[in-house]
């Protein structure tokens, strides 16, 4: 990319805390190694290094916008502090080309003894508007934040809602070029949160955000990219499907600790944005092209268990290359037992290309009730009989896995995120995530 298309670039970061085990420590690190120089003696170092981040290096395009994963302690927010300009760097150099507004921790940069109104004049000197410009846009925050009679009373008697409420209020009206949100928007109520994400989908239209969240498909559905931190190092970068995938198995392996060993299988499988190679449109239904994808679906398995297929079919048997929404189908997931089981369970999530989970079903209702224990060598096998809904053109991906346990302690043996493909083509879906087949829709004047 030439330097006119780069919003941040980030060469060679790092991080270093000097860390004392004693305050006293600090007071002879200061005084010490001073005399020893001036005596020609050794200096004694009275701390340890931490080092936050390591050798972090990448470039994030203007308009792009970058997820950013990690596990608490990974180094994130030390980074996006130094993007930002509140931290400095041991080393390395950072580059912003715009006007950078932020959402870190709750309350940074709100002085807990001004009144909201008062800190909304002080952010917004900060990030660089003129008291004439804060004044014309002030009454706009005040409707976003939405707080009432509290934006006169000091911060500290916010709740942590309020106080994210008036901060993405700021940061919403500067004009920036770049915006930064830090896992804060998690503390707002539904309605404000709704609210965020409606202003945070018009600003991907002429801004750059580089967006923190736990929530993975919050990432996946805003974010085409990613990065993926971890003990203050860069462990992956890509496409966010790719990144929030390999994170999930490394979380999930992080849980069972030595237990069991999740070994990665397969390939990412890259699902279409446009409307691409689906079947043709037929006027009031919805189409459903099913591709198999079990002998290339990535995911991990632990040698204790393996899918062998996984088929999405009509419920009656019959065998056809397309099926129809608001049909019934069924869903059979196979397996084989390569280790003793004592509650398998079987089950299976749709998502769109997004990664948004759009429904499944597991076998775990039922074992709980009924176990059915496998010896090793055995296979087994589970139904899933619904009725396919309507969906918006373009293409799914159906995850199945198999796992041996209970709903609150239970180990998955092999996951496949992508075990089918599914190319849909509807006329009838236009809006939402999956449609409803309506019997009628009118319009009528009112006769007085």
């Amino acid at each position: 990319m030439s330097s006119d298309e780069i919003a941040i670039k980030v060469h060679g970061l790092s991080k270093c805390y000097q860390i004392y085990d004693r305050p006293s420590d600090r007071l002879r690190q200061f005084v010490t190694p001073r005399l020893q120089r001036l005596a020609g003696r050794t200096q004694q170092q009275y701390y340890r290094d931490f080092w936050a981040l390591k050798d972090i290096s990448f470039e994030i395009k203007r308009g792009d916008t970058v997820g950013m994963v990690g596990r608490n302690g990974s180094g994130k927010s030390t980074l996006l502090q130094i993007i930002c300009g509140t931290l400095s760097p041991t080393a390395g150099q950072v580059e912003i080309r715009g006007r950078v507004a932020a959402l870190l921790e709750l309350g940074a940069g709100f002085n807990p003894e001004f009144s909201g109104r008062e800190n909304v004049y002080m952010n917004a000197a900060l990030l660089g508007l003129t008291r004439q410009q804060t004044d014309d846009r002030f009454d706009a925050i005040a409707a976003f934040a939405d707080i009432g009679a509290f934006l006169d009373q000091p911060v500290k008697t916010y709740s942590s809602g309020m106080y994210v409420r008036l901060a993405f209020a700021v940061i919403a009206h500067v004009d920036a070029d770049i915006m930064v949100v830090d896992e804060a928007l998690s503390v707002g109520d539904a309605v404000f949160t709704q609210k965020c994400m409606r202003f945070i989908r018009g600003f991907q239209e002429r801004g750059t955000l580089l967006f923190v969240s736990h929530d993975m498909g919050a990432v996946q559905n805003l974010c085409r990219s990613a990065l993926w931190l971890g003990g203050g190092q860069m462990r992956q970068a890509g496409p966010s499907k790719q990144v929030v995938e390999s994170y999930l198995r490394y979380t999930l392996q992080e849980t069972y600790g030595d237990s069991v060993s999740l070994e990665a299988t397969g390939e990412p499988v890259p699902i279409n944005d446009a409307d691409e190679d689906v079947p043709p449109v037929l006027e009031y239904t919805a189409q459903y092209q099913v591709r198999d994808n079990t002998e290339l679906a990535n995911g991990w398995k632990t040698g204790a268990a393996q899918i062998t297929s996984v088929a999405l079919k009509k419920a009656d048997g019959s065998d056809s290359a397309l099926l129809e929404g608001g049909e019934k189908v069924c869903v059979t997931i196979r397996a084989a037992a390569q280790q003793d089981l004592d509650s398998p369970i079987l089950g299976f999530v749709l998502r769109d290309r997004l990664g948004q989970d759009l429904f499944g079903e597991n076998t775990l209702a039922f074992t709980s009730l009924v176990p059915r224990p496998v010896k090793a060598g055995q296979s087994f096998y589970a139904n899933f009989v619904f009725r396919l809904p309507m969906l918006l053109n373009g293409e799914y991906a159906l995850m199945a896995s198999v796992a041996d346990g209970h709903q609150y302690d239970n180990k998955q043996h092999h996951y496949m995120h992508d075990a089918l493909v599914i190319n849909v083509a509807s006329s009838r879906v236009r809006f939402g995530l999956v449609g409803v087949p309506f019997e009628s829709v009118e319009l009528q004047l009112t006769v007085d």
